[in-house]
Protein backbone atom coordinates (compact mmCIF):
# COMPACT_ATOMS: atom_id res chain seq x y z
CA UNK A 1 0.00 0.00 0.00
CA UNK A 2 1.31 3.42 -0.94
CA UNK A 3 1.84 5.87 1.91
CA UNK A 4 2.91 9.45 2.39
CA UNK A 5 4.01 9.72 6.02
CA UNK A 6 4.74 13.10 7.62
CA UNK A 7 7.41 13.78 10.25
CA UNK A 8 4.78 13.49 12.99
CA UNK A 9 3.54 10.13 11.71
CA UNK A 10 0.40 11.24 9.90
CA UNK A 11 -0.55 9.41 6.69
CA UNK A 12 -1.47 12.05 4.10
CA UNK A 13 -2.95 9.56 1.68
CA UNK A 14 -5.59 8.64 4.30
CA UNK A 15 -6.24 12.23 5.43
CA UNK A 16 -9.67 13.72 4.67
CA UNK A 17 -8.11 17.17 4.42
CA UNK A 18 -5.37 16.10 2.00
CA UNK A 19 -7.95 14.25 -0.11
CA UNK A 20 -10.55 17.04 -0.19
CA UNK A 21 -10.60 18.88 -3.52
CA UNK A 22 -14.13 20.03 -4.31
CA UNK A 23 -15.74 22.99 -2.56
CA UNK A 24 -18.18 20.61 -0.87
CA UNK A 25 -15.41 18.28 0.37
CA UNK A 26 -13.32 21.19 1.65
CA UNK A 27 -16.30 22.67 3.49
CA UNK A 28 -17.05 19.30 5.11
CA UNK A 29 -13.43 19.01 6.27
CA UNK A 30 -13.47 22.57 7.65
CA UNK A 31 -16.61 21.69 9.60
CA UNK A 32 -15.05 18.46 10.90
CA UNK A 33 -11.83 20.22 11.96
CA UNK A 34 -13.97 22.74 13.90
CA UNK A 35 -16.08 19.95 15.41
CA UNK A 36 -13.03 18.14 16.80
CA UNK A 37 -11.37 21.38 17.97
CA UNK A 38 -8.54 21.63 15.46
CA UNK A 39 -9.81 25.05 14.35
CA UNK A 40 -11.52 27.79 16.38
CA UNK A 41 -14.08 28.33 13.62
CA UNK A 42 -15.12 26.86 10.29
CA UNK A 43 -12.38 28.26 8.08
CA UNK A 44 -12.45 29.01 4.37
CA UNK A 45 -11.88 26.35 1.75
CA UNK A 46 -8.64 28.06 0.83
CA UNK A 47 -7.34 27.85 4.40
CA UNK A 48 -8.34 24.20 4.95
CA UNK A 49 -6.93 23.01 1.61
CA UNK A 50 -3.77 20.95 2.08
CA UNK A 51 -1.22 19.52 -0.32
CA UNK A 52 0.82 17.84 2.42
CA UNK A 53 3.60 18.92 4.72
CA UNK A 54 6.76 20.49 3.39
CA UNK A 55 9.76 22.30 4.78
CA UNK A 56 8.22 25.72 4.05
CA UNK A 57 5.18 25.10 6.27
CA UNK A 58 5.20 25.71 10.00
CA UNK A 59 4.94 22.43 11.90
CA UNK A 60 2.55 22.33 14.85
CA UNK A 61 5.03 20.13 16.68
CA UNK A 62 8.19 22.03 15.57
CA UNK A 63 9.52 18.84 13.94
CA UNK A 64 10.52 20.43 10.63
CA UNK A 65 12.73 22.90 12.45
CA UNK A 66 14.07 20.19 14.75
CA UNK A 67 15.08 17.82 11.95
CA UNK A 68 16.92 20.71 10.28
CA UNK A 69 18.74 21.51 13.53
CA UNK A 70 19.77 17.86 13.93
CA UNK A 71 20.60 17.41 10.22
CA UNK A 72 18.32 14.40 9.73
CA UNK A 73 15.57 13.74 7.21
CA UNK A 74 13.30 11.93 9.64
CA UNK A 75 12.90 11.98 13.42
CA UNK A 76 13.68 8.27 13.84
CA UNK A 77 17.13 8.90 12.33
CA UNK A 78 18.02 11.30 15.14
CA UNK A 79 20.21 10.08 18.00
CA UNK A 80 17.78 11.75 20.45
CA UNK A 81 14.71 9.87 19.15
CA UNK A 82 12.28 9.59 20.84
CA UNK A 83 12.78 13.04 22.31
CA UNK A 84 10.51 15.25 24.37
CA UNK A 85 8.93 16.74 21.23
CA UNK A 86 7.93 13.28 20.04
CA UNK A 87 6.62 12.26 23.46
CA UNK A 88 4.60 15.48 23.73
CA UNK A 89 3.25 15.02 20.20
CA UNK A 90 2.16 11.44 20.97
CA UNK A 91 0.45 12.61 24.18
CA UNK A 92 -1.40 15.36 22.26
CA UNK A 93 -2.38 12.82 19.63
CA UNK A 94 -3.84 10.53 22.31
CA UNK A 95 -5.96 13.44 23.56
CA UNK A 96 -7.10 14.22 20.00
CA UNK A 97 -8.04 10.57 19.55
CA UNK A 98 -10.21 10.63 22.69
CA UNK A 99 -11.90 13.86 21.59
CA UNK A 100 -12.57 12.49 18.10
CA UNK A 101 -14.04 9.32 19.58
CA UNK A 102 -16.45 11.49 21.61
CA UNK A 103 -17.67 13.90 18.93
CA UNK A 104 -17.31 12.12 15.58
CA UNK A 105 -19.60 9.73 13.79
CA UNK A 106 -18.16 6.23 13.32
CA UNK A 107 -17.35 7.03 9.68
CA UNK A 108 -15.59 10.30 10.59
CA UNK A 109 -13.62 8.60 13.36
CA UNK A 110 -12.46 5.77 11.11
CA UNK A 111 -11.20 8.27 8.52
CA UNK A 112 -9.32 10.27 11.17
CA UNK A 113 -7.93 7.13 12.79
CA UNK A 114 -6.41 5.93 9.49
CA UNK A 115 -4.80 9.32 8.91
CA UNK A 116 -3.69 10.42 12.37
CA UNK A 117 -3.75 7.76 15.07
CA UNK A 118 -1.05 5.27 14.03
CA UNK A 119 1.76 7.76 14.62
CA UNK A 120 4.05 5.50 16.64
CA UNK A 121 4.15 2.82 13.93
CA UNK A 122 4.40 5.37 11.14
CA UNK A 123 7.30 7.17 12.84
CA UNK A 124 9.42 4.05 12.45
CA UNK A 125 8.94 3.83 8.67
Amino acid sequence: MEEKITLCGDNCLECPRYNAHTDEELKAVAELWYKVGWRASVVSNEEISCSGCSSHKQCTYQLVECTKEHSVDKCNLCKEFPCGKIKDMLARSAEYRRKCREVCSEQEYIALEKAFFDKENNLMK
